[in-house]
């Protein structure tokens, strides 16, 4: 299994792994103030987040149950800006759709910006043959509130190419989050 290459990467979302594609490092908006980067690196890819936000609340007291959901625990925003509270978080998701290859898995790694800063990104593996967007999850690990802007980098995708296909891909055995648009919520 070895890490794949930014030729590697674009060749791929040239076959519709990634959409929308950016082929370079993007580091200032269309107006010409820097951002968080987004785009090809040398060896991943660093994805945007999208502007609908789920802001966790605790304003029902409900308990947080991965079995028993309940969306209330969340506020909906569309915003190019989220707040999130102090020892809170909030999930999101890529503006990019994903198509995983069979014979590859997806690890992702929040980017240093955000990090250094105390907010955390959490993405579980893509699996192969996996599809949808992908649904971030960001702590804020800090006492104070914290900003996540949306349309700007967020967290670096890092593929993995096996040198065997798998038996059983994440299509085969009917994943629950398989193409999922939108922020999606645990389900069982």
């Amino acid at each position: 299994m070895s890490i794949k290459s930014d030729r590697w990467i674009r060749r791929m979302a040239a076959q519709g792994m990634i959409e929308p594609f950016e082929p370079g490092q993007v580091r200032l908006a269309p107006d010409g103030h820097k951002i968080v980067s987004y785009g090809t690196s040398s060896y991943g890819y660093d994805v945007r987040c999208a502007n609908e936000f789920k802001i966790f609340t605790n304003i029902n007291s409900t308990i947080v149950d991965p079995k028993n959901f309940d969306e209330k625990s969340f506020v909906d925003v569309t915003a190019d800006v989220c707040i999130i509270p102090p020892n809170s978080f909030a999930l999101a998701r890529t503006v990019e759709y994903f198509r995983i290859p069979r014979n590859v898995l997806v690890v992702c790694l929040g980017k240093s910006t955000y990090a250094r800063c105390g907010i955390i990104v959490n993405v579980t593996p893509l699996e192969p043959e996996w599809e949808g967007h992908v649904t971030l999850e960001f702590s804020n690990t800090t006492p104070l509130p914290a900003k996540i802007y949306a349309n700007e980098g967020v967290a670096q995708m890092l593929f993995y190419e096996s040198d065997e296909i798998c038996e059983t891909s994440y299509r085969d055995r009917g994943g629950k989050y398989q193409g999922q648009r939108g922020v999606t919520l645990p389900k069982t």
